[in-house]
């Protein structure tokens, strides 16, 4: 097992890991990754069996909804607690918390239930999501990071592919309650891995030095600004209650912005980061790149089904070669990130390649067959499969590492959010051409292929400020970052306050 050692907070080792200790610390951090990121797929291919076996079709959505608000909301946090009490402690407390929540949601009897048994789900899956990317700048040097940062990615594009599929094979031939039954075997694995394979950081941070007043806004202002965004992406439109929602949260995120820059001493986000060039690029790159794989990933199959008459089943499988494009690009660009000195225009393409492929679905017809379509997918997934290890590359190599797990998880929270805002816009866009009723609405597919025509429009459009946005990256060295656990330097130092 590892042994404790001590430093600053978001310091691993003195000394670098033994290659056993590397390879059993990954083994624990891509099975957390796995358990938090193919939970949402696998559950929502169960969800008619759960929802006709609890009798709960009015609450369909609420599961994934608070599931998502969940771990959105806890993210940034968990970035923060880890560089302040090391990530091992932390991810043993999401592992824990994880079980204990799957084998509840499992065990549910009735929907509201489930619904808050998910929602706590997604709270220890949203510390995972926040601490594993992270774990790979604990253990291992820039140059090898790079490459595990694609593979990861990669990763998640497979749990998209395999979680439908698997969540149904799992319904149909047991139970839908062994959805959540199976992660409790995973996550202990992956629990005794991190316990053996994640060195331990003695911290000098106390309970007493948490922003309790900053994660009491911040929750506060996610929470009802996350719920609308998910009620008006999910066919609601936006009624009074769903701007009250909205208006509600932002009001509460600038009291929140006002704690963080005027009250804190040690902040939740420290938004002094903001000024850092490398860190609001990725920034918004993350949340462009993630904008456009939910608008593709929520729209293509009513593409499919609604314009192009391809059954239920067989559009799921057709979103296949957007996720393997990512995965095939993904630990490319991990491998030739570090060689390149001008990779800014690696983040061009990509944003080129997704919005192309945007404006190719776009121009989808009745009559325009599968291929094209498949193109446009295949477009979208190589943009994404670039930029998604590049953005938390990029922001590892330009901050201070007692900060990196602030600013790491800074870049999955700009990803998460980008879902219930693409949704909502999206969704609102497709509401405002064939009425009220959106994706529900029975249309002729003429009628909704000019719909789905402006969706897309307007989201490759959107999608293009990540295009732009790529041209104003000041790179950095990805090969000179600091070995685990090596004091930070004076190069990052000045990156990471902004300077």
């Amino acid at each position: 097992m590892s042994q404790p050692t001590t430093g600053k907070a978001g310091a691993v080792a003195q000394e670098e890991l033994s290659p056993r200790a590397r390879l059993i610390a990954t083994v624990g951090a891509v099975l957390a990754l796995a358990l938090a990121s193919i939970d949402v797929s696998v559950v929502s291919a169960a969800m008619p069996r759960i929802a006709d076996d609890l009798q709960g079709l009015g609450l369909y959505a609420w599961p994934g909804v608070s599931y998502a608000v969940a771990a959105a909301v806890i993210v940034p946090v968990a970035g923060k607690l880890g560089d302040m009490f090391g990530r091992k402690l932390i991810m043993m407390a999401g592992l824990i918390g994880f079980t204990v929540a799957s084998f509840l949601c499992g065990a549910a009897q009735d929907m509201p239930q489930l619904v808050a048994f998910r929602g706590l789900q997604g709270l220890f899956g949203g510390i995972l999501l926040a601490n594993v990317f992270t774990l790979l700048a604990d253990v291992y040097t820039a140059e090898r990071r790079a490459q595990m940062m694609g593979f990861f990615v990669g990763a998640v594009g497979l749990s998209q592919v395999i979680g439908p599929p698997l969540g149904g094979l799992i319904t149909d031939n047991w139970n839908w309650r062994w959805v959540f039954y199976v992660n409790v075997p995973l996550a202990v694995v992956a629990a005794v891995a991190v316990m053996a394979g994640v060195p331990f950081v003695r911290s000098s941070a106390s309970w007493r030095d948490i922003d309790f007043l900053g994660v009491v806004a911040l929750v506060a202002g996610l929470v009802p600004l996350l719920i609308g965004l998910s009620l008006a992406g999910d066919g609601h439109g936006w009624t009074t209650t769903v701007v009250l929602l909205v208006a509600a949260g932002v009001a509460l995120l600038v009291v929140f912005f006002f704690v963080e820059t005027r009250v804190a001493a040690n902040p939740i986000v420290p938004f002094g980061m903001f000024r850092n060039n490398q860190f609001a690029v990725m920034a918004v790159v993350a949340f462009f790149s993630a904008f456009a794989m939910m608008g593709t990933i929520f729209y293509v199959p009513l593409l499919y089904q609604g314009v192009l008459g391809v059954s239920a089943t067989h559009s799921g499988s057709l979103l296949i070669p957007m996720m393997l494009a990512l995965m095939v690009s993904s630990p490319i660009t991990g491998k030739v990130l570090p060689a390149m000195p001008r990779y800014r225009f690696l983040g061009v393409l990509a944003f080129a390649a997704m919005s192309a492929g945007m404006l190719l679905l776009s121009q989808v017809g009745p009559e325009s067959g599968q291929v094209l379509t498949v193109v446009a997918m295949v477009l979208i997934g190589a943009g994404i499969g670039i930029v998604m290890p590049m953005a938390t590359t990029v922001v590892q190599s330009a901050v201070d590492m007692k900060l990196i797990g602030v600013a790491t998880s800074q870049v999955q929270f700009w990803r998460m959010i980008a879902g219930p805002v693409s949704l909502a816009m999206l969704g609102t866009i497709m509401s405002g051409q064939i009425g009220g009723g959106g994706a529900q609405t029975k249309v002729s597919p003429e009628v909704l292929a000019g719909a789905m025509h402006d969706v897309f429009l307007i989201g490759a459009l959107t999608v293009a400020v990540g295009f732009v946005a790529c041209f104003f990256l000041k790179e950095v060295s990805l090969r000179q970052m600091p070995k685990p656990g090596a004091a930070p330097k004076p190069a990052a130092d000045k990156a990471a306050t902004g300077s």
